[in-house]
């Protein structure tokens, strides 16, 4: 591992919640290994961010606040203006209700030792509910894996994933412009992560490092942000179409290149349904008609809407 940073780890928490920040910030610093920063950017949050921040005595914490508040539909201008204060060589962005298992560094350390030259990493993730209680696993991947083989698995969705289970080599995130501007930061890991990965590839860690707490003020839970979500499935898909276009490995993996190439139009398009049908099953009852007015905007048919109606019914039940 290169040591041209005074330390090997940046880790970031854009905060506006607070409801459990305090364990948050507790399962960072009790981390096996000790050599890290903690940024804590309060986005001028309501919410008593400053006074829990302000309980901890630790030098490794650095405590920012944002003048405006930026919201969750620019939550990726928050990542990268911590993006822009890390000092460390690898950097992680953490939510503000999440947890790190304590060996998370440590696990991390040990995936860089044995692939030293990638630019991005990565861990299996612990799904927890509102009290903390696990109640799922992410997929498992292999060890290492090149970058088509990523986007065919997440388009396929065989993998779950979120922003705090990978980890970036610094200066190769800033190289390629930081994380990858999405509305909602709605598939902004995905994205950011498929270019980390483009040349290189991307290596896995199966041991659940990470727990993400599901529960109904997440981002990926709230139902207000059902056309911004779109619009961002709409970008997710242009930005697929040209990186295809320029081929970076085709070459070297043409079976899996080429069935991208020829099914992108259908991943995108079943995306999008799984988007609206997600939405439409935290609703207490489907609101068909805004998304029958929208359809045109996003390229869907009466028929795609009827039908995530009739899949979020059943989602809702299971």
């Amino acid at each position: 591992m290169e040591r041209n940073n005074p330390l090997p780890f940046s880790i970031c928490i854009p905060a506006y919640k607070s409801q459990h920040l305090k364990e948050c910030i507790d399962s960072i610093l009790n981390q096996t290994l000790a050599e890290f920063e903690l940024i804590v950017l309060n986005d001028c949050s309501p919410e008593p961010v400053e006074e829990i921040v302000s309980q901890f005595d630790d030098k490794r914490i650095q405590y920012h606040r944002n003048k405006k508040n930026v919201g969750a539909l620019d939550l990726v201008h928050n990542w990268n203006k911590c993006l822009s204060m890390a000092s460390g060589e690898f950097i992680v962005i953490m939510g503000d209700d999440d947890l790190l298992e304590p060996d998370y560094l440590e696990e991390f350390s040990s995936l860089i030792s044995t692939y030293p030259e990638l630019d991005v990493y990565h861990c299996r993730s612990k799904i927890i509910d509102e009290k903390g209680i696990p109640h799922l696993l992410t997929p498992a991947c292999p060890a290492y894996e090149d970058v088509y083989d990523s986007i065919w698995h997440r388009l396929n969705q065989y993998r779950s994933n979120y922003i705090s289970d990978y980890m970036y080599r610094t200066s190769a995130l800033r190289a390629q412009g930081g994380f990858h501007y999405l509305p909602l930061a709605w598939g902004a890991d995905d994205i950011t992560a498929f270019i980390a990965s483009a040349e290189k590839g991307i290596a896995h860690s199966n041991r659940p490092v990470f727990q993400y707490r599901s529960h109904g003020l997440s981002i990926s839970s709230t139902t207000t942000n059902g056309l911004a979500k779109l619009e961002a499935d709409s970008r997710y898909a242009a930005w697929l179409k040209k990186f295809l276009q320029e081929n970076p490995q085709g070459e070297k993996r043409p079976i899996i290149y080429r069935h991208l190439v020829e099914n992108q139009d259908r991943y995108m398009h079943e995306r999008k349904l799984f988007t609206i049908t997600k939405i439409m099953a935290s609703e207490p009852f489907p609101k068909i008609g805004k998304w029958l007015k929208y359809r045109k905007k996003f390229q869907l048919k009466a028929k795609d809407i009827f039908l995530a109606a009739a899949k979020s019914r059943k989602m809702r039940k299971i």
